[in-house]
């Protein structure tokens, strides 16, 4: 097997946008006397299905409705300042790096959509030598984990599912790529870590734990 490409899921791989997100429902959350129930927020990572809908759980609790409207623009605009301090995952450059020196295809594959992506992208001057960027877009019948993001991430990079690498954080991005018979190593993140993995080909801690050329060494072996 000689691998041509690597595919990344983007929120909470290569950048932790879900610590940020899940800090700012917390504070939701207790701005209000409760606490975010953890477990089946975590479910939610990863996909647009979202078995959890943290804001009827909150009304719930409450007994009475808020201002949806007036607490969604706010809770964004907290979230997006968080994940201003945010930089790429520790590892994720020196993979980026080492594979445009081996010439192999890099692509985005998420659940989010290009509008997300990319200005995270451009503020990490990270937006340039992405062969592929494919995103659901808000199109829940596309998003993982179902495989057809992969898919299409195969076909866009004209991979076959044995010449590429999935990396991926979260279960619901195991599945996905597992379903496209593509090799996954999955790289949880503190939102994650405590989730089950037991379908990924390989877990790490971090990226800077296997450098590029050893994992290759080791799949391609």
């Amino acid at each position: 097997m000689k691998i041509r490409g690597l595919l990344f899921d983007f929120d909470g791989l290569l950048v932790d946008t879900e610590s940020p997100s899940r800090l700012v429902w917390e504070e939701l959350y207790r701005e209000h006397g409760f606490e975010l129930p953890h477990e089946r927020w975590a479910g939610n990572v990863g996909t647009l299905d979202e078995p959890f809908e943290p804001l009827s759980h909150l009304e719930q609790l409450l007994g009475r409705s808020l201002d949806r409207s007036a607490l969604t623009e706010r809770r964004r605009a907290r979230e997006l300042q968080l994940i201003e301090l945010e930089d790429l995952r520790p590892g994720v450059e020196d993979y980026l790096d080492e594979a445009e020196r081996r010439g192999l295809a890099t692509g985005i594959v998420s659940s989010s959509s290009h509008e997300w992506i990319e200005p995270i992208l451009q503020r990490l001057e990270r937006s340039h030598n992405w062969d592929a960027i494919v995103a659901a877009n808000g199109d829940a019948a596309r998003a993982k984990p179902r495989p057809t993001l992969y898919l299409d991430a195969l076909a866009a990079l004209e991979l076959d599912a044995d010449e590429a690498i999935a990396f991926e954080d979260s279960p619901h991005g195991v599945r996905a790529a597992k379903a496209a018979e593509i090799y996954c190593v999955a790289v949880p993140n503190p939102i994650t870590a405590t989730l089950a993995f037991e379908n990924a080909d390989l877990i790490l801690e971090s990226f800077a734990d296997l450098p590029l050329p050893e994992l290759l060494a080791r799949v391609e072996s």
